[in-house]
């Protein structure tokens, strides 16, 4: 009989035998599995590309619709003109006179509620800020009578030279509104829709404005222009005006009141140089704003641009077209699969 050794030693023999099996085993399965894995990217793009392949005529049908339909917009879009001006500020004359004393007087002008400073450019500033506000834009569309091509255009007879209106909004023949109960469209209404139209801007660098107005007829995108600029210069000559006979006014019964010599004389100087701002007022034709590029018929549309939004519209019809046929395929897998497994089950 053998002795315990020769057991013991016969016991290990018969584990390692079995671990060694077991891991030859494993190594062979993970062996296996790692192809498989692999394959399966190569799998999934071919089933998607059968699926692909098998829907084309969907994906054809639903991109030359989305196409066609992309088409029948961007023509039905009607063609829009932008006309611009470009501006730079206009310097005050008057301003260095009052400019030149302003150190010297500056407290008494305050005092006596005088402006001595003002230059050109923080009054452009100012001018683009108004030419931006409701106010400003309500006043100027009721002066002009804007407020029909405004609302009610749909777009420009090119042959004609004529607006055509929308019949489901205006009544060219009878003069009314048909909408809202034949309600006029509001202040606020037309100032949304006109601050929609006009864009302002101004170069950092050498302080150049430019105004566009964006409308169906390029002569009328060009007229309103030019109103635009004269308004916003005739609205600042007027507050300047204003306040420059305010100024002289309080200076004069201030300087009938004074009997010191001194002072007499300072509100001598500060009348002078407010009268000199007056006369500016009286002979400036461009207050703030002054043309370097005058407002002309633009030739050439700049919107819609149909390229783009058929462009747009054909590729957005075919990522969808083929989302449609990938989800119908793998539905349809599902749905096989499940089926068999009932039947086996």
């Amino acid at each position: 009989m053998p002795d315990k050794s020769e057991r013991q030693q016969n016991n290990n023999q018969n584990m390692h035998g079995t671990f060694s099996n077991e891991a030859v085993l494993l190594s062979q399965q993970m062996s296996q599995q790692l192809p498989l894995e692999n394959n399966d990217d190569e799998i999934d793009l071919a089933v998607l590309w059968r699926a692909i392949w098998a829907g084309k005529y969907v994906i054809i049908a639903i991109s030359f619709v989305f196409s066609v339909a992309s088409i029948s917009f961007a023509l039905s879009k009607p063609n829009v003109y932008k006309a611009s001006v470009l501006l730079s500020p206009a310097s005050s004359e008057g301003s260095g006179g009052l400019g030149a004393i302003g150190s010297q007087l500056g407290g008494l002008a305050s005092l006596a509620g005088v402006s001595l400073g003002g230059g050109g450019t923080d009054k452009t500033t100012l001018a683009i800020e108004i030419l931006k506000s409701r106010a400003f834009l309500e006043r100027y569309i009721n002066k002009h009578e804007l407020l029909v091509p405004l609302m009610a255009a749909k777009k420009w007879d090119s042959v004609e030279n004529i607006l055509i209106f929308d019949d489901e909004i205006y009544d060219q023949n009878t003069g009314e509104w048909l909408i809202a109960n034949n309600a006029v469209p509001s202040d606020w209404e037309a100032y949304q829709k006109l601050l929609k139209l006009v864009t302002t801007t101004q170069d950092k660098i050498t302080s150049l404005v430019t105004i566009n107005i964006e409308f169906y007829s390029p002569e009328i995108a060009k007229q309103w222009l030019i109103w635009l600029v004269a308004d916003v210069n005739n609205f600042m000559r007027e507050k300047d005006e204003k306040e420059a006979s305010a100024s002289i006014n309080y200076l004069t019964n201030q300087l009938e009141k004074t009997e010191v010599s001194a002072m007499e004389a300072v509100f001598y100087q500060l009348i002078e140089e407010q009268t000199k701002n007056m006369m500016l007022t009286k002979v400036s034709a461009e207050y703030v704003l002054k043309t370097v590029d005058p407002a002309q018929v633009p030739e050439k549309k700049s919107g819609p641009k149909r390229a783009i939004i058929v462009v747009l519209g054909t590729v957005f019809g075919g990522v969808l077209s083929v989302l449609v046929v990938l989800i119908r395929y793998f539905t349809n897998s599902n749905k096989s699969t499940k089926t068999k497994e009932d039947i086996l089950a």
